[in-house]
């Protein structure tokens, strides 16, 4: 069962628990148009879900190549606004998610990406293909607040190697490092993903998640 209609995404129902499909071509990179639909289909299955109820909510890609390769960085030569409008919101609303939220990483996490990724409740990686890694430091790209979750979710060593050293963590070495909860190969990634959805949905129903 398919929950409205959106632009460059997709949402599916699997009884209380929603997939968000990512398909903005060519990597799912993300403007402040896109954050704002994602932040729309999020709140449409708040809604259909109701107060107090059980859900989960699962954000996949839709190929086994890209998750999502960060940000539309020369947008914000015209939109200056274009984090405050549009990012920044949608991690703001990810973490304040009154249900759980697990991102699906089928492929290559690049960038924004990994604070997206990281704003999520879980995670689980490709096992097969797919790098996961913020390379701001390389490129001389720098916003407020970029350090934020990886230091808030991850050990300050893998913090340090995440913002320091744009190191490019394969699915193992993200296992180990405690960046993502699983690995999956991909045919059976959206089904581990159902799996731990169905086995944390109950807990949203105190309204305190």
């Amino acid at each position: 069962m398919a929950l409205g209609e959106y632009t460059n995404l997709r949402v599916d129902r699997y009884d209380q628990v929603f997939v968000i499909t990512l398909a903005k071509a060519p990597e799912n990179r993300i403007n402040a148009k896109y954050a704002q639909e994602i932040i729309r289909a999020l709140r449409d299955i708040e809604q259909e879900l109701g107060p107090d109820s059980e859900g989960c909510v699962i954000t996949k890609g839709n190929d086994e190549k890209f998750w999502c390769t960060g940000l539309e960085l020369d947008e914000i030569d015209t939109n200056p606004f274009a984090n405050s409008d549009g990012f920044f919101p949608l991690l703001a609303t990810l973490l304040d998610y009154p249900f759980p939220t697990i991102a699906l990483l089928t492929g290559h996490t690049f960038g924004g990406a990994c604070p997206f990724a990281l704003a999520h409740d879980y995670r689980i990686m490709n096992s097969s293909r797919g790098f996961f890694s913020m390379p701001p430091v390389n490129l001389g790209v720098h916003f407020p607040g970029i350090g934020f979750l990886p230091r808030l979710k991850l050990r300050p060593q893998v913090a340090r190697k995440m913002l320091l050293e744009a190191h490019r963590w394969t699915s193992k070495e993200a296992y180990e490092d405690g960046i993502v909860d699983e690995i999956a190969e991909p045919k059976e990634m959206l089904e581990v993903a159902l799996k731990k959805a169905r086995a944390v949905q109950g807990r949203a129903k105190m309204g305190v998640y």
